[in-house]
């Protein structure tokens, strides 16, 4: 059913909050803006599916975002950062409590990452069309296919949910992905505060000031882009933006001979605001700059425990069925060789139990790796 009004939707979530569960996803558009232009949502419980259009003129969505804040309802979603960041950009709210089955997935060891139609072929044995997937869904009218498409990624969510709870359940894992959506529920998750935007540049810093310009410029960006609603690369490129840091460019003559700019890019206002900005980098007092992290050789040896960590990590992830990546990441494997207490999400929670004591063990030569009938083992070292 496509819902276009307010009284209809407003119905459809009166009935879905009456559910123990239900499925959510939506369809956006985000290559022309920074923030994504909500244009469908889909929404399922085991009475039927909805498709509602977001563009529908004079629709309030007031009624969906109530439902997404009940905490009677369980919202499950398929990879749902996205379509939560959409939610707390359009109402400041996060749904609450949520399901992520691709995260469920990982913890069940289904692989890293793995799409919805990939889980919908292994648990139903359908095999979805995805033909209307890369549409242009801000186009009116939907068609029949593409109505049929989006409603898809919410009917038979409903079975993956039902299957991957189960089996959590079973094995004793569901507190695991209840840890899981703790960071997918946080505001800080998707807050975008234009004072944080350098942390996502990489660029090759030599001093204090090229940070403090990068911290400067950056927050420029980030806030013309919100401001615009264009992406950030409309602004100017990461890779100029992390030039303009290192040549520190305070006058229209310096920022002209920077490659990369347009032609009369100095004399434009936006050039004049870099500008400002470069300088406002230069002056900023240098206790409010972060300490630039020196790219350091790891020592003697470390090398080979991360690929030791690599073995350990692959063979735990085999034996209990969980994915690699969702236990840790090659970060986490060299911060761990580096340092017994390092701050990592493999040294947390659930994953310590797993896999973290053993690394550590594993370092102190209390376990040693070896191989029993052709299959990698851990085998307790004692004195």
């Amino acid at each position: 059913m496509l819902i276009t009004t307010t009284a209809d939707l407003q119905a459809a979530c009166a009935r879905l909050s009456l559910s123990k569960f239900i499925t959510v996803d939506t369809e956006f558009l985000r290559e022309t803006t920074f923030w994504p232009k909500l244009c469908l949502v889909q929404l399922a419980d085991d009475e039927g599916a909805f498709a509602v259009d977001a563009l529908a003129p004079g629709l309030d969505l007031g009624p969906l975002f109530a439902l997404m804040a009940d905490e009677r309802v369980l919202k499950v979603f398929h990879a749902g950062r996205q379509d939560i960041e959409i939610m707390w950009h359009r109402a400041k709210l996060i749904p609450h409590p949520v399901f992520d089955t691709q995260v469920a997935a990982m913890v069940l060891g289904y692989g890293e990452s793995i799409s919805y139609d990939q889980l919908v072929q292994r648990i139903t044995s359908v095999q979805l069309d995805k033909s209307s997937r890369f549409t242009d869904w801000s186009r009116r009218p939907l068609t029949e296919a593409q109505l049929t498409y989006a409603l898809a990624d919410v009917t038979y969510l409903r079975s993956v949910y039902r299957r991957l709870s189960e089996d959590l359940e079973k094995r004793g894992r569901s507190e695991w992905v209840t840890e899981e959506m703790s960071i997918l529920t946080s505001v800080d998750t998707y807050r975008q505060a234009p004072e944080d935007a350098w942390k996502r540049i990489k660029a090759r810093l030599r001093k204090p000031r090229d940070l403090a310009v990068l911290m400067e410029v950056a927050a420029w960006r980030e806030l013309d882009a919100q401001t615009r609603d264009v992406p950030r690369s409309r602004i100017m490129k990461d890779e100029i933006l992390a030039e303009v840091a290192l040549r520190g460019p305070t006058s229209p003559e310096a920022l002209a001979s920077l490659r990369g700019l347009p032609s009369g890019f100095e004399r434009s206002k936006a050039g004049g605001d870099l500008i400002a900005a470069v300088k406002r980098g230069v002056e900023r007092d240098p206790t409010t700059i972060p300490k630039i992290e020196r790219d350091r050789p790891p020592p003697n040896g470390a090398g080979a425990t991360v690929e030791l960590l690599r073995v350990l990590l692959k063979m735990i992830s085999e034996k209990e069925g969980v994915a690699p990546k969702i236990l840790a990441t090659t970060d986490d494997l060299e911060q761990i060789a580096a340092d017994d207490n390092a701050d990592v999400p493999a040294l947390h929670g659930w994953r310590r139990d797993l896999f973290g004591e053993k690394a550590l063990g594993l370092k102190r030569g209390d376990i040693a790796l070896g191989l029993r009938k052709g299959r990698v083992a851990a085998v307790e070292i004692k004195d």
